[in-house]
């Protein structure tokens, strides 16, 4: 069969990576907005939504936008970071908060993974901020540059909080504004409070492969009224006069449709039911794979509550009997998805070479990892069958 684009439609008897599980009322939220005609931007569902996020996050204001990158780049303009201010941001993510940072002119200071939880490593970002840079008049500034550092930006990997801590310390000691990507993390919790609660901002995404979904949308949350305000009047085109189509300054088409957070209120609903079928479905793989030369299943730090949103592995090729892109291939023949990391984005062809930094854990982490089938609706019968071609690919000699 080969292996196929992740996120790719499970051909029939294939099991999928992770798709959606919609039994709630999808149905009969979507078909309200059909009946009633709201089915753009204008309708309950978009402010219920907005409302229910903001109250399961822990913070007082929300704003609905169509995609998780979308709200990644409203959050960097309210934050007013500038043209040739510098971001802090892991390099082991998906590339959308990078690309937000560059669609606000900003430089993006690539941060590298630690290596337990594998998420952005906070002694790295103390070592920029202490040897690479200065601290002057209230503004931390690149020494060799002369750039303004404006913001940190983690992002809570595969469901996992980063160790938000003393990255909120940092930002307090150099007035830095804290923005949590935590687009794969709803529901997840650091020293038991909700993620997206700790940073002056944070965002979440509602792709189609996301614990829920919206077929596509985002949510920009804060604590600050004022940023709220902003974020909602630069998400609907910035318009000062609706009725005489007046516009200020620049403004977004980034608005969510009423269909969308109807399927959103919907899947909101069965959230804690579908993190702990993520939690049944990762306990099953590392009680699998614990003891199996050469697989490390990912953990869950004990400051910290996962949601297990895409399970994942490091595979060892001296101590398993093949590497992770041959188990790749090894699985999409027997008809089960898999997917390596995200390309560090410090290596990726998109940032220039002058910004490049050397991060080897997720270098590292990028060659071994492949996350395996973890969608809510995974049966046991399937994941046993993706256990057992897991370990069958192991016990195989390399090809000469």
């Amino acid at each position: 069969m080969g292996a196929r684009e992740p996120g790719a439609l499970a051909a029939p008897g294939e099991i999928a990576l992770c798709v959606p599980h919609l039994a709630g009322n999808e149905w009969a939220y979507v078909k309200d907005c059909l009946d009633t005609n709201y089915v753009s931007s204008v309708g309950s569902y978009v402010t219920r939504f907005e409302r229910a996020i903001a109250d399961r996050v822990g913070v007082p204001h929300a704003v609905a936008t169509v995609t998780g990158t979308a709200a990644l780049h409203i959050a960097l303009l309210v934050a007013g970071v500038e043209p040739e201010d510098e971001v802090l941001v892991s390099t082991l993510t998906f590339i959308a908060p990078v690309n937000a940072i560059r669609y606000v002119g900003a430089i993006p200071v690539f941060i590298d993974a630690e290596r337990t939880f594998w998420q952005m490593d906070p002694d790295a970002v103390r070592e920029y901020t202490t040897t690479q840079c200065t601290w002057s008049g209230g503004v931390l500034r690149n020494r060799v540059s002369g750039r303004r550092v404006r913001a940190i930006l983690p992002v809570h990997i595969l469901g996992h909080p980063v160790d938000l801590e003393p990255l909120a310390q940092l930002a307090r000691e150099y007035a830095l504004t804290l923005i949590e990507d935590a687009t794969e993390s709803l529901g997840a919790a650091y020293r038991d409070r909700p993620v997206g609660s700790i940073g002056h901002l944070a965002c979440f995404s509602f792709n189609g492969n996301k614990l829920i979904t919206t077929g596509g949308g985002g949510m920009l949350v804060t604590a600050n009224a004022s940023w709220a305000r902003r974020a909602k009047y630069l998400t609907t085109q910035a318009k000062d006069d609706a009725i005489e189509f007046v516009h200020g300054e620049v403004g977004y088409n980034y608005r969510l449709t009423n269909v969308a957070a109807a399927l959103g209120c919907a899947q909101l609903e069965n959230l804690d039911q579908y993190i702990d079928a993520k939690r049944r479905i990762a306990q099953t793989y590392t009680t699998a794979f614990t003891n199996v030369s050469g697989l490390t299943p990912m953990t869950e730090a004990p400051w910290g509550t996962s949601v297990w949103w895409m399970f994942t592995v490091l595979v060892d090729p001296d101590a398993f009997g093949c590497d992770s892109r041959a188990l790749l291939h090894e699985l999409a023949n027997e008809g089960i998805q898999a997917r390596p990391l995200w390309q560090p984005i410090h290596q990726s062809p998109s940032s220039p070479s002058e910004e490049r930094r050397a991060c080897p854990v997720a270098d590292a982490l990028n060659a071994m990892a492949l996350s395996l089938p973890c969608s809510v609706g995974l049966t046991e019968r399937d994941q046993a069958r993706v256990i057992d071609a897991v370990l069958r690919a192991g016990r195989r000699p390399l090809e000469a």
